[in-house]
């Protein structure tokens, strides 16, 4: 029986090398870590500090990007999703902490630019105060729901709700969203499709564009019977959302593959059907992506309405603390916008991921 020669089996070298890449990243985080905390403990103990101050945050802030990155690399694909998480909430973290630092130690004047504590007490005040003058509250005292209902049934509730700041902006925000969004996509869908259609509006819908929303507000406020009632501010939030979506739809359209529209032609699809399983779904990206630009928009065009022209809203609690020289409360106000804008982009994000499963 001759022997038989057996070769090793070469050891793929990938996991070593990526156990080597790991420890030097490993060793870098600790380097740049001990970097920052040198950096800033070397002008704290100079004293100089305060007068680098600016110099050594972007240092800091550079560090740790660079700290970031390595992390990153580092982190297993399971994990990825924590870590972006931890990115993305931790990073506004971070700024809180060093808004608070910087207002207690004078770097920022706590005057105008009061610590975020100060910011969420007066959050807070705002939240359980219910103000008789004009019988309005920030939220609409929730916890008195249950006493409204057991004695005036619905109509109690109601009352409740009509006092809240929140809740006026938001109605604002969405109904216009609504009216100005659906007509939008419609007519952005035509424009799309037919080049007629397109040539005719396209200079107009683009000389609209460029005015600014609230300029034309004292306009509308003159085509209804009550210039102060909550028509027009819904419809000046519409008119802002209809151009914006009817441009970004008609981009998503003309920007669908031509192989797309060729191969549902050669399947026979009708107009119907091509609209339904081919130019819709091709130019859905495109169509949210303006709906996320159109509902920013929207929220802008509010507050600047409720500024000018509101007994209530979140706008016009924000104009009105400023008017008083309240800025922990003016801030408070500005907080709930931001709130309210991720509060609605994220419900929007939602119904993306339900409208558009494929892109999972």
């Amino acid at each position: 029986m001759s022997d038989v020669a057996v070769k090793p089996v070469p050891v793929s070298a990938e996991p070593a090398a990526r156990a080597a890449k790991h420890t030097a990243d490993r060793r870098a985080i600790l380097v740049l870590a001990a970097g920052i905390v040198a950096l800033n403990a070397v002008l704290a103990l100079a004293g100089l500090w305060v007068p680098f101050a600016w110099f050594a945050i972007v240092a800091s802030f550079v560090l740790l990007v660079m700290i970031c990155e390595r992390l990153g690399r580092m982190v297993p694909l399971r994990r990825r999703a924590a870590y972006e998480r931890a990115l993305a909430f931790g990073f506004p973290a971070l700024v809180l902490l060093l808004w608070q630092f910087s207002a207690q130690t004078g770097l920022i004047n706590p005057t105008w630019f009061p610590p975020p504590t100060r910011i969420l007490a007066g959050l807070w005040d705002m939240t359980v105060r219910y103000d008789k003058f004009s019988q309005t509250s920030l939220i609409g005292r929730p916890w008195l729901i249950p006493e409204y209902f057991g004695r005036d049934g619905l109509a109690g509730v109601w009352t409740l709700l009509s006092e809240s700041h929140v809740l006026a902006t938001i109605s604002r925000v969405l109904i216009g969203f609504v009216l100005g969004s659906i007509p939008g996509i419609l007519l952005g869908v035509v424009m799309g499709v037919n080049q007629t259609v397109r040539l005719m509006l396209d200079t107009t819908l683009s000389a609209i564009y460029v005015l600014p929303k609230i300029a034309i507000f004292p306009i509308v406020m003159l085509i209804f019977a009550d210039p102060f009632g909550e028509g027009p501010k819904i419809l000046v939030v519409a008119l802002a959302v209809f151009i914006l979506m009817t441009i970004n739809t008609m981009a998503g359209v003309r920007g669908i593959d031509r192989v797309y529209l060729m191969a549902g032609r050669n399947y026979g699809a009708n107009g119907w059907q091509m609209m339904r399983h081919v130019i819709l779904p091709g130019a859905m990206p495109v169509i949210f992506a303006g709906l996320r630009i159109a509902l920013g928009t929207a929220m802008i065009v509010i507050i600047s309405v409720e500024f000018l022209r509101a007994r209530q809203g979140v706008g016009y609690i924000t104009f009105y603390y400023w008017e008083v020289l309240n800025p922990e409360k003016m801030y408070a106000g500005l907080l709930v916008v931001m709130m309210l804008g991720v509060l609605l982009t994220y419900l929007l994000q939602w119904l993306q991921r339900r409208l558009m499963p494929w892109q999972r």
